[in-house]
Parts: C-alpha cells; sequence; structure tokens
C-alpha cells in the first residue's frame, strides 16, 4: 500500500488532465522516411506553437534497456510512463542472468535440461531469431544451446520465428544461416541441434491481446504437430517462400523442416520447451496453448505431456507461465496506485492491440485494477486486417469515448493510446504511415478541442520513436535503396525522442513555460501529478514543468 499524495497547491483545474500517448511516434533524424514529417498535421502544427514542448528520451537506458544502442518499445515504454522511474528490463535481466550462470543455476534451467538428458528426449527453443532485443536476443538461445549440451542434453530442436520488424524487413538471412553454422559446430555424434520449424512473427505463434487466435494455431500445428509446407532447410523455406508469396521476413508463411518426408523436430510427450522471448504480450497466447487442460480458441488435436518454461514471467498477477528462467522486474509504487490513494477518478483506453499497454504495463505488469471504484477500462475491438489496408485503425472510435467522458466530467485524468504510429510503421509502408499520422491528427484535435471548452490539460507524448524513421540509412545518413532505385523499407522502432507537449489553455502563471530538456518519457508521471496538484514522490523522476 501506499500513502496518499499531498497537494501542491499550485496547480487547480476545472477540467480533467488527458494524457495522449501517440504510441510509435517520435522526432526523425533523417528527412527522408519521416512519416510524421510527411503528414499533413494541422492540428499538432498549432499545439507545437501555440504551448510549451520539449523532447524526452524514450530508447535504451532511460527505459531500463542495456545501452543507448537498444530501441525502446512499447512495453518498457508504458512501464516508465507508468511507475516515474526506470527500472532495468527483459533484456538487460535475462542478459545478467546468463552472464553470470545465474539462469543456469536455477530450479527451472536445471529441471528442464535434467529432463531431457535423463529422458534421451529433445529440449525445443521456440522464440524470434534476431538480435531486436525487444522481444529476445540471438545470443540468449545461442548461449542455452551451448549450456545444453554441456548439461549433457542429446538433442535440440529450434523453433525459429522470423523478425522482420524490430530489425530490416528482409534480413533473415543475417541470423538464419550464421545459426544454422553455429549449429552444426556444435552437432556431433553426442549432441544434434537442428532448425525445424519457423514462420514470420506476424502470421504465426506471436499473437497478443487475443486479437488473432489463428496466428497461435497455425504457431501449434507448425512448431507441435510439425504440419505445413516441407522443406529440406530453414534457408531453402525462406528463399522459396519469399519468392512464391514476395512477403517480407514477418509475413512470412510458416514452415516445417523435414528429411525424406518427416518433420525433424515435432514436440513429444516427455520433452522439455522453452519458449525464449523474454516480452510477455506475444508470448502469453501460446504459452496457454501448452499450459491449460482445456482450451476454448482453437483444437489443439494432440496435446503433448511436456515441461514447459518461458524465459520470464510473462505475468505476475496470474502467474504465467507457471516455470520460468528469469524473474521480470519488480515494478512497484506505479502512479495509478498512488492516485488511487489519493481517491483521483481515472478512465483508460485504446484499441486492442495497445489496450494492455495503457493498462497492464501502465501498472508495473499488474493485471486489474487498483480500484474499482475509482479506475475504468475500455478496450476498442482493433480490425483483423493488415494495418496499411486500415491505417487510421480505432483512433476515431478512440476519440470518440475520449470525447465523452470528458464532457461527462467524471473523471480526474484520461489516458489514452493511439497504436497508428507503432502498428502501421512496423509494416514498413511510407504511405499508410503518412496516412495514419493525418488520421490519428484530426482526432488529437478534436480531444484537444473538447479539454480546452472543459478547462483541463491535455499531454501529448509517445513511447518510443517509429513512424518517425521508415527508411534505412547506413552510417553516414545516406539512404539505402533497393535494386529498383526505392528506399529500402524500415520496419524497426527509432533511436529518436518524443514529444511531451504541455497544452493548457487555463495556464496562469503556475509554473514556467521554460520546460526541463534532457529527460526521459520517466518523467510523465510527475508532470501528470503536478497537474492534478499534487506533489510526485521524491523518488519519481523530475516533473517537465518548474513550479513557479
Amino acid at each position: 500500500m501506499v500513502e496518499a499524495l499531498k497537494k501542491n497547491g499550485k496547480i487547480s483545474r476545472k477540467g480533467p488532465v488527458v494524457l495522449v500517448i501517440m504510441d510509435g511516434v517520435g522526432f526523425g533524424k533523417y528527412k527522408d522516411g519521416d512519416a510524421v514529417a510527411a503528414a499533413m498535421t494541422k492540428n499538432l502544427d498549432k499545439l507545437y506553437a501555440a504551448y510549451p514542448w520539449t523532447k524526452l528520451k524514450a530508447h535504451g537506458l532511460a527505459v531500463g534497456l542495456p545501452s543507448d544502442a537498444d530501441m525502446g518499445n512499447s512495453e518498457v515504454g508504458h512501464n516508465a510512463m507508468g511507475c516515474g522511474r526506470v527500472f532495468s528490463q527483459g533484456a538487460a535481466l535475462v542478459s545478467e542472468s546468463i552472464n553470470s550462470g545465474k539462469m543456469f543455476e536455477g530450479e527451472t534451467w536445471k529441471k528442464l535440461a535434467h529432463s531431457a538428458a535423463s529422458k534421451g528426449s529433445t529440449l525445443h527453443f521456440i522464440g524470434l531469431l534476431s538480435d531486436g532485443n525487444v522481444h529476445s536476443h540471438i545470443d540468449h538461445l545461442k548461449a542455452m544451446v551451448e549450456r545444453a549440451k554441456k548439461d549433457g542434453v542429446k538433442k535440440v530442436r529450434v523453433h525459429a520465428l522470423l523478425d522482420g520488424r524490430d530489425v530490416g524487413e528482409m534480413s533473415a538471412f543475417d541470423y538464419f544461416d550464421p545459426f544454422q553454422s553455429f549449429l552444426e559446430s556444435l552437432s556431433d555424434d553426442s549432441f544434434d541441434a537442428r532448425i525445424a520449424s519457423g514462420g514470420g512473427r506476424m502470421v504465426i505463434t506471436m499473437d497478443r491481446y487475443n486479437a488473432n487466435w489463428d496466428m497461435v494455431r497455425k504457431g501449434w500445428e507448425t512448431h507441435v504437430l510439425g504440419e505445413g509446407k516441407q522443406f529440406a532447410s530453414a534457408h531453402e523455406a525462406i528463399e522459396t517462400l519469399r519468392k512464391e508469396t514476395g512477403a517480407i521476413d514477418q509475413d512470412l508463411p510458416p514452415f516445417v523442416v523435414a528429411e525424406n518426408g518427416k518433420p525433424v523436430g515435432t514436440i513429444e510427450d516427455g520433452d522439455s520447451v522453452i519458449l525464449y522471448n523474454f516480452r510477455g504480450d506475444r508470448a502469453l497466447e501460446i504459452t496457454k496453448a501448452f499450459e491449460a487442460k482445456e482450451l476454448a480458441e482453437f483444437d489443439r488435436k494432440r496435446v503433448p505431456l511436456v515441461e514447459y518454461a518461458g524465459m520470464m514471467e510473462y505475468d505476475g498477477d496470474l502467474h504465467v507461465p507457471a516455470q520460468y528462467l528469469v524473474s521480470p522486474p519488480s515494478i512497484d509504487r506505479t502512479m495509478a496506485e498512488y492516485l488511487c490513494a489519493t481517491g483521483i477518478k481515472q478512465f483508460s483506453i485504446s484499441e486492442t492491440q495497445k489496450y494492455g499497454h495503457v493498462t497492464y504495463f501502465f501498472n508495473g505488469n499488474k493485471t486489474g485494477k487498483f480500484d474499482e471504484k475509482l479506475e475504468e477500462y475500455v478496450e476498442i475491438p482493433s480490425d483483423i486486417v493488415p494495418f496499411e489496408q486500415r491505417p487510421w485503425m480505432k483512433c476515431a472510435e478512440i476519440a470518440d469515448r475520449v470525447i465523452k467522458e470528458v464532457e461527462s466530467g467524471k473523471w480526474d485524468l484520461i489516458k489514452l493510446n493511439f497504436p497508428n504510429g507503432d502498428m502501421v510503421g512496423h509494416t514498413g509502408v511510407f504511405e499508410a504511415v503518412v496516412c495514419s499520422m493525418e488520421g490519428m491528427d484530426l482526432q488529437i484535435g478534436r480531444i484537444w478541442d473538447a479539454v480546452s471548452k472543459a478547462g483541463g490539460v491535455m499531454i501529448v507524448t509517445a513511447d518510443h520513436g517509429n513512424a518517425d524513421d521508415m527508411y534505412e540509412h547506413g552510417k553516414d545518413g545516406s539512404l539505402k535503396l533497393k535494386k529498383d532505385g526505392e528506399p529500402k523499407s524500415k520496419t524497426s522502432h527509432s533511436l529518436n525522442p518524443v514529444p511531451c507537449i504541455v497544452c493548457d489553455s487555463a495556464y496562469n502563471g503556475e509554473y514556467s513555460k521554460d520546460l526541463k530538456t534532457g529527460l526521459g518519457i520517466s518523467s510523465i508521471p510527475a508532470t501528470l501529478m503536478n497537474f492534478l496538484g499534487y506533489d510526485a514522490p521524491a523518488d519519481y523522476d523530475p516533473s517537465v514543468i518548474t513550479l513557479n
């Protein structure tokens, strides 16, 4: 339990404080490929011109990742914006656990490795094969395969998902080919390690928020049952499927590696399975498929009796999975908890793709509410179509509901997430991203009209960059081109800073309009608390405003 916040006696507003999170919208480093700058954003332009704003860090050390070379992401970004401090996050925790040997000394690793070694059964690894460091890192997988051999495991099979989202859109061979060579170098008469199956991350296995369970079904049939189009190797599969479909890596169909018509790595009774992705949102559904006694979402056909573990505990409240290798950060004393203790009424909304971010991740990886009487969560169902086909997504529906709630006068704090910049940004389709920005801008204008009429404050920010960096550039800043002369699309997040615009139509000199610089997005909670009329906890990162 936390104590109620203390009033600052400085700021009082008639209307609510509204936090608008433009997911994946930063300040571009290059003119070429900056879809945010290319879009016609009349409303945002007016806000920048009329109100104070600053740039915030949203990647690397500022959000708890190992280094400033690491891209921020929506999970760590919303953690930071929800708890007001920086915690070491998934990638850093896993790397530390592996480097120190703590992971391999843990009971879960020992149990799974010993089970496979003693039975002569297979140890399976399922996850994203890249160094994107958002969901997984290939170095973590390599370390575990090496340790498995050392611990006496005889057979390892890797079910490798293509990335093309947190790394280059057509970069799969940069990971699959060297990794295949790595496995071959380890294999001998006593150890057999191979890639057994795969597919694009946006086609199989890695669905989230129950948006499209058919992805999980396809993953189950591919990894577990060995059903699907067969190839002699992962390289052959990727090369062939690219030619047949024209798809980029994240959208590549599933494949099964086979010999003489027989899959090389189905998952059987007595095997051990590790989902080596460390991020929780796209790990929960495949975990449920392995752990649930009964599953309503699809017919599993066959459910092998295995020892299953995740890289981390993906849901700390529901304790999912039952077994995991590395404990997630223990995030306490979040903003929402403090506000509930203070009696502040809060409303949170997004569409399915980011609903968990303004609730679960914002609340420190906590499922459920801190106070049922003070909080309301609303999820707008997302379209189940490629995002480039509906780049406006559900921003209008989100705005409709936010405006209704602003006008109701019921809430002290309203927070919302527009997923457009991130979800459409990941498609690599520049024109669609420009459209998504313009659609979002229209809704921000509508929301600001309602907030200003109500006498409230609107803070506009983002969790990381993406839409601001849609083309690949070389280290010298030169634009990378495809063979046809078109710019090479970039589908990953950027390292760029993000905005923080303080829109306050009732300003009366209570704070300096010269906003602080050099801060990270973990400064958002203290800022919101100040505008709600309270001082932030002493150990929270500083507010962007200085009270007079």
